[in-house]
């Protein structure tokens, strides 16, 4: 019986470094090809799953491998959502959110490392992208050269945590503790502030921004843009704002790929033709593509 070697192959799901993934082969096939690493959002799309829905990439020749954040999914803490609950209700920013963006940012080099060695991924840099707090860890992993990065995008990204306590105010009708240890992790967590560190080795950077977010607002990713212009070559650097696109992508419970949008199909578009762009491609699978 001939097989087609190019027809669309499964998902892989598996653990890396004890990280959840789920793995969409490349577009070009089953030959060797550059790594693309996803990290979700505390809303949806909060699973692996539903960030591989939301922003599957299909056209592009590369990996795209979407990790579960701590805390969430299988790698919940003991007493499940309701402990989650119990954290964010005690202190939002200082248990639950810094901790989580701070491990995500921490094991990806593990899981990178695990992931090299169980697929065939070629030795290109790595490709990073991130929504909401998954941004947040994406932007950390490039201000702390946690590892060697070819190409980075973020969605919505929680670029300050300060407008997310703000919101979780309103609804909640609970004003925010700054104490001392909020005001540290909230420096720490401020990326217009470390821009020069974000920019230390010239990543090429894309920033989304939804037109209807209003917890990290256009204005907050165009301050983003601003503050890293000096420190960034022009043509590595670039911001868009997608009209409709809101801060939650996609219905609660988020854990499923969500139905398509128009907002979210121009995201999808942007991401794959920054990729395109600047990952580095192996000539065989430059070869395979041009044909």
């Amino acid at each position: 019986m001939v097989t087609d070697d190019r027809a669309p192959a499964r998902p892989i799901t598996g653990t890396a470094a004890g990280v959840p993934y789920l793995a969409l082969p490349p577009a070009t096939g089953p030959d060797p090809a550059p790594l693309v690493l996803g990290l979700h959002a505390f809303e949806p799309p909060r699973s692996e799953a539903a960030l591989a829905g939301a922003l599957p990439m299909a056209s592009l020749p590369a990996w795209r491998v979407y990790l579960g954040l701590p805390l969430f999914g299988a790698r919940l803490p003991e007493g499940g959502v309701a402990e989650i609950n119990r954290r964010g209700e005690r202190d939002y920013l200082v248990e639950l959110f810094g901790p989580v963006v701070e491990e995500a940012a921490a094991e990806l080099t593990r899981a990178e490392t695990d992931l090299r060695s169980t697929l065939p991924i070629t030795e290109s840099r790595t490709g990073l992208v991130g929504v909401g707090a998954g941004g947040s860890a994406a932007l950390l992993a490039l201000a702390e050269d946690r590892l060697p990065v070819g190409a980075a995008a973020v969605v919505n990204p929680v670029l300050d945590p300060a407008p997310v306590l703000a919101t979780r105010e309103q609804r909640t009708g609970e004003p925010y503790t700054w104490h001392e240890q909020a005001r540290r992790t909230r420096t720490w967590l401020d990326f217009p502030d470390r821009a020069p560190e974000v920019a230390r080795n010239h990543t090429p950077l894309l920033m989304v921004n939804g037109g209807r977010d209003e917890v990290i607002t256009p204005r907050t990713g165009h301050h983003m843009h601003e503050a890293l212009l000096p420190w960034m070559p022009e043509h590595a650097l670039h911001h868009i704002v997608v009209p409709d696109l809101a801060h939650v992508i996609g219905p609660e419970p988020g854990l499923r790929p969500p139905p398509p949008t128009p907002a979210g199909v121009l995201a999808d578009r942007a991401l794959t033709e920054w990729f395109h762009r600047f990952l580095t491609i192996s000539p065989q699978v430059r070869a395979r593509s041009d044909t």
